[in-house]
């Protein structure tokens, strides 16, 4: 692996790439929307719905069942919650790197398609919370979500840089899409989509959390 100049900060997604929920979120989604007449599996729901902001679903879960409850997305976000604080692990290596990037003095930042109740619920239960601080982004945050720049964009400014200057660990074509729009460099982690799916798109992929300092000009790989 070759090193590479060290960004101004990095910008985390946290499903797939933090926190190893997506299993999670496609049973709970699959279960909620097979009650509804739209019967999906889990691993269906994962070809749906991945990396895709609740306001972006609605019209296409819509579209199959009908209107939803007004609450639906609040109550969703409610029983994906809860299962973070009880079941949520970290992606292998995960922990490491992201401590590893915070130890060499880079500013990190949090930036997810999930609503804020989720994504505090998962940075809590993986002890990340106090590594990002205030530079958590969530859709609620910003105009559009991901595959608009706007996340990114903005969890660069609470960065205080340029997002040009930043990189972006994102693991869906639709986060890879992001951080490409806003000018960052995009690495994709590869446990989720093909490699040759996040490239197309601009990204770098590897396959393992544990090669991110290195990635990033940090250090040696982790293990």
């Amino acid at each position: 692996m070759t090193r590479t100049r060290r960004p101004a900060a990095v910008l985390f997604d946290c499903d797939g790439v933090l926190a190893d929920s997506e299993g999670l979120v496609n049973r709970i989604v699959a279960e909620d929307l097979t009650m509804r007449g739209w019967r999906l599996t889990a691993e269906q729901a994962r070809e749906e719905f991945l990396g895709l902001a609740a306001p972006d679903m609605l019209p296409m879960i819509e579209a199959r069942v009908g209107p939803l409850p007004a609450r639906w997305m609040h109550d969703l976000s409610r029983r994906i919650a809860a299962a973070m604080t009880a079941e949520l692990e970290p992606v292998p290596g995960a922990a490491m790197a992201l401590r590893a990037v915070a130890a060499a003095g880079l500013p990190v930042a949090v930036a997810s398609n999930s609503a804020r109740a989720e994504l505090l619920a998962k940075l809590d239960r993986l002890g990340f919370a106090d590594i990002f601080g205030d530079r958590v982004l969530c859709y609620e945050d910003v105009p559009a979500p991901k595959p608009a720049p706007d996340m990114y964009r903005a969890a660069a400014a609470a960065c205080g840089v340029p997002a040009e200057a930043c990189v972006v660990v994102e693991d869906s074509l639709i986060g890879c899409r992001a951080g490409i729009a806003a000018g960052c460099r995009v690495l994709g982690l590869t446990r989720e989509t093909d490699a040759a799916v996040l490239a197309a798109v601009g990204a770098e992929p590897f396959a393992r959390m544990e090669d991110l300092p290195l990635l990033l000009g940090l250090t040696e790989t982790l293990a």
